[in-house]
């Protein structure tokens, strides 16, 4: 088994300012070709702790890959502390200089001397072409047959040099085996009541199957892994056949595959049966609507999106009577019914969905505690409402509710259409 380590240097990482998201795409690349991560680690811009964190590692891990601090200013050190490190100096790359002028000069940017240094590179490395950016890759090779590559922190030159360069070498210079991963989405039990209901399915797994439970709100993902396998597609079909398996204890409750969210299911399912959908939101202030128009292909069905926060705009814009939100109060059940069949009335939808509730941390009561949410969907034959506690954190309700919504109009439309 072939062990790596991730490094991401940054003080910005260290102090909350950005959010470390190359290591989570690195790690993905690298599982999927067979090499097991086995840790990720995130240090300051600092030559000493560059050179001790890479040291330690290096008696642990076979691939060591590194992002951050290869730009052109001083407070970029790892090009310097790793030129030290291999005992290396560095020396000016004909092909950078040349990628760096040209893309400089048509960006309409001066070709200064901080620029011009990004063609130094230590001497013994194998430089990577970034096709994307001015800071080239590094690999560098150990004596004892690690490898150490350098790559930069922006994240879209990263995933660049990783698909185009860094993958093809390692598969190259190691002989990997696959691990094989699955992951099948379920739907309405939670986690605990999940795991209670296929425990001696869990129980009868091999040995060197892994399973693992990853839950978000209203959905748990169950991930069946096994590692280094020799024979890939025996491992694929030793997984599919577990989790067939699983279909006959829990059908009702399996929704799809890999990393769908339950949105693109319903996405999918809108696009395939020629059906349109509207929102309307309270309390979850827009979350469902960008939820949808962030996927390709939400156009040929997603109508709009109404955030009626205030009271007057739900009367005015979605037709909820004034009477209504006196009686009931704007968090109920029949402003919530209102508000769906008012979104779906005014953009002529197929489908609406609607969410009024109270995301806190102030507005609840003894009655309608923070967390309190009301939603609804509205179909062409009838509308339908629920409430469900959403949590009590400001953030956890607007991502609950939201989830609890869209989870509740993926329900109808499967029962819907299986009805046809």
């Amino acid at each position: 088994m072939i062990k790596a380590s991730i490094i991401t240097i940054g003080d910005e990482i260290l102090i909350g300012q950005i959010v470390d998201t190359n290591s989570v795409s690195i790690a993905r690349q690298l599982n999927t070709a067979g090499i097991t991560v086995g840790e990720k680690l995130s240090i300051g811009d600092d030559a000493a702790q560059i050179t001790d964190t890479l040291t330690r590692v290096l008696t642990l891990s076979k691939v060591v890959i590194i992002t951050g601090g290869l730009g052109p200013t001083k407070d970029d050190i790892t090009k310097h502390t790793l030129a030290k490190f291999f005992r290396s100096t560095l020396v000016k790359n004909e092909i950078v200089a040349e990628h760096v002028c040209r893309m400089l000069t048509a960006r309409g940017i001066e070709y200064n001397e901080l620029n011009q240094s990004q063609a130094l590179v230590p001497e013994c490395c194998t430089v990577l072409h970034n096709a994307h950016g001015t800071a080239p890759g590094m690999w560098f090779e150990t004596e004892d047959g690690a490898v150490v590559i350098s790559l930069p922190g922006v994240p879209f030159e990263m995933e660049h040099l990783m698909e185009d360069e860094v993958m093809p070498r390692l598969k190259e210079h190691f002989a990997l085996h696959a691990n094989i991963h699955r992951t099948m989405i379920t739907s309405g039990l939670p986690e605990s009541m999940l795991a209670e209901r296929i425990s001696a399915w869990e129980d009868a797994l091999p040995e060197h199957i892994k399973l693992a439970y990853l839950p978000s709100p209203n959905i748990v993902r169950l991930r069946l892994s096994t590692y280094d396998s020799e024979d890939e597609q025996a491992a694929r079909d030793q997984i599919e056949a577990l989790f067939d398996q699983l279909y006959q204890i829990i059908p009702e409750h399996i929704v799809g595959f890999e990393n769908a969210s339950v949105q693109e299911l319903v996405h999918h399912l809108l696009i395939e049966n020629n059906l349109t959908l509207a929102v309307a939101e309270s309390c979850t202030g827009g979350t469902i609507a960008s939820r949808f128009t962030a996927m390709s292909g939400a156009s040929a069905y997603f109508r709009c999106g109404v955030v009626a926060y205030a009271n007057d705009i739900k009367e005015s814009v979605l037709g909820v009577e004034h009477d209504d939100i006196v009686r009931y109060g704007a968090v109920s059940e029949a402003v919530a019914r209102q508000m769906a069949e008012g979104a779906r009335r005014i953009s002529g939808a197929d489908y609406a969905i609607a969410t009024t509730g109270i995301a806190g941390p102030s507005g609840g009561s003894d009655r309608k505690p923070v967390g309190t949410v009301w939603m609804a969907v509205a179909t062409p034959t009838r509308t339908l409402s629920r409430m469900r506690p959403s949590g009590t954190d400001r953030g956890q309700i607007i991502n609950r509710a939201s989830a609890y919504a869209i989870e509740m109009l993926y329900n109808i439309l499967k029962e819907n259409l299986s009805a046809k």
